[in-house]
């Protein structure tokens, strides 16, 4: 039986309509593109130290960035280098030697682990550390840690804090008082 040409073209209609559609890459393409720009610019922002323990750092106004160096926690309980606990304080408080010596050896070992640059060597610069040391230790622990930190070749010496916003009180227009302050806080 012979079709007329409206049922051949209602036919190819049909068919082209029934066929599965494809996938447009083009589109997610470009969402993944603008995601991971998006992605690039925010994650600088803000620096995250990990640790293991709960340290609570002193508050500062200081803005200079921290850079990828080897962590070093103090808290009232232990001192870990970066997820491994080397010491417990209690029992290095009670050592009068100014050098810790389980804290030397973690240091030196992370030391040569560590490949320095031509540019450090030249320098004869020591290598970088930060310190994430609690608010409330005691100086003298504080500074025997630095000191083995000096010791074992890290002479760069940072301390983490954290950083607290300051308020500024604009100076008045001296219509009230007839000088301005201005208080910082």
């Amino acid at each position: 039986m012979k079709q007329s040409a409206k049922a051949r073209r209602h036919n190819r209609h049909y068919r082209r309509h029934k066929k599965v559609g494809g996938l447009n890459l083009v589109s997610l393409m470009d969402i993944f593109t603008i995601l991971v720009f998006f992605l690039m610019v925010n994650s600088s922002d803000v620096k995250v130290l990990e640790t293991t323990a709960k340290v609570d750092l002193p508050l500062s106004i200081s803005e200079g960035e921290l850079g990828e160096t080897l962590t070093l926690s103090v808290t009232p309980q232990q001192i870990a280098v970066g997820n491994r606990m080397i010491a417990e304080v209690s029992a290095i408080q009670g050592s009068s030697e100014l050098i810790i010596e389980p804290l030397r050896k973690e240091l030196r070992y992370q030391a040569e682990r560590r490949p320095r640059t031509d540019e450090e060597i030249a320098a004869g610069e020591g290598m970088p550390i930060t310190v994430l040391a609690d608010k409330s230790l005691n100086y003298s622990l504080l500074k025997r840690v630095m000191a083995t930190c000096v010791e074992a070749g890290y002479s760069r010496i940072s301390l983490a804090t954290q950083r607290e916003l300051m308020q500024t009180v604009e100076p008045d227009d001296g219509a009230t008082t007839g000088t301005g302050t201005g208080v910082s806080g």
